[in-house]
């Protein structure tokens, strides 16, 4: 489709083209969602989380087809991008798979799948991309097998973070937005087509957001917010700036990551820190500040939009 439409517009007008396209088939298809779509049961130890029982789940996957329908038609195709969209279907599969099954898999065997996926990630990007790294106006080169270790950290971390704050309605994909946009506005040279992408992924999540805003009618589940957490990682390693993944996206960094942090330690550690902060953090805010998810959407969106905008001038 890219290369028809290339011999009579430019691809910025191919690109929205992909947008609107990206759009409308989000929300056609889920105004009429597959009938094979798994229901929530509702999350016992989470605040509100038995309002969100009986809710479609899962629509990650029709999230993520959407997203690789959509920028295979109206994008240049590279080999590169061709096996992220393959680790992107296989991310979603495995989301997907949790969210459909009678027991939640275990975090050992999500983190298994994790790493194996962030290997192969890896290993793509380090064959295709230099290692060269750029902090202000300090530029290095990594060797390829630190940076191949750093990458699938990032990658891991990621999608575990994102993953922890898909937990109120709107947030993560609020959040999200706001991430994409930033590193499409910071770094749309660096990135050059993996930032229609990002404007491809935006307009998916608006659509979304549609029916996700509350009191939403579904949820992406794990077959969404791990999609999304691992190519925001993505992301971040093709602008050649990896650290500023750190402020836009520093809102789902601490979100998730403080009850990852207290995980770990407790259990392999046997330490306990923060006893008195429940997470994920909006779980905090909204049982002990009393904060209303509407408020801990806007108020969390703010924060990250606050820290974009700190990002520009440090990329500047």
């Amino acid at each position: 489709m890219y290369q028809m439409l290339f011999h009579y517009i430019t691809p910025n007008q191919i690109a929205m083209i992909g947008v609107l396209f990206a759009f409308l088939l989000t929300f056609l298809c889920l105004r009429f969602p597959f009938a094979f779509l798994p229901k929530d049961q509702g999350r016992e130890f989470a605040v509100n989380g038995a309002q969100s029982k009986g809710k479609i789940r899962g629509v990650g996957l029709i999230l993520t087809v959407c997203f690789i329908i959509s920028t295979l038609l109206f994008l240049p195709i590279s080999r590169e991008y061709i096996v992220y969209c393959i680790l992107l279907f296989a991310m979603m599969l495995s989301g997907y798979l949790d969210d459909a099954a009678k027991n939640p898999w275990s975090d050992y065997k999500k983190g298994a799948i994790d790493l194996i996926l962030a290997l192969l990630t890896m290993w793509n990007f380090v064959n295709y991309n230099p290692t060269t790294v750029q902090i202000l106006d300090i530029q290095w080169t990594i060797p390829v097998p630190l940076y191949f270790i750093l990458g699938v950290v990032l990658l891991w971390v990621s999608i575990n973070v994102t993953n922890c704050s898909d937990g109120v309605d709107g947030l993560c994909a609020s959040l999200c937005c706001v991430t994409l946009m930033a590193f499409t506005v910071l770094f749309s040279e660096e990135l050059e087509s993996y930032g229609a992408t990002c404007l491809i992924f935006v307009a998916i999540l608006l659509a979304y957001l549609c029916f996700n805003s509350k009191p939403s009618s579904m949820l992406m589940g794990d077959a969404g917010s791990r999609v999304l957490g691992f190519y925001l990682a993505i992301l971040a390693m093709k602008t050649g700036h990896p650290f500023i993944f750190l402020l836009l996206a520093a809102v789902l960094i601490v979100d998730g990551g403080i009850g990852l942090v207290k995980i770990f330690l407790l259990r392999f550690l046997k330490i306990s820190i923060l006893r008195n902060i429940r997470t994920p953090l909006h779980d905090h805010v909204r049982k002990e500040k009393g904060w209303s998810d509407t408020q801990v959407v806007f108020r969390f969106a703010i924060i990250q939009i606050l820290l974009a905008l700190a990002a520009n001038f440090i990329v500047g």
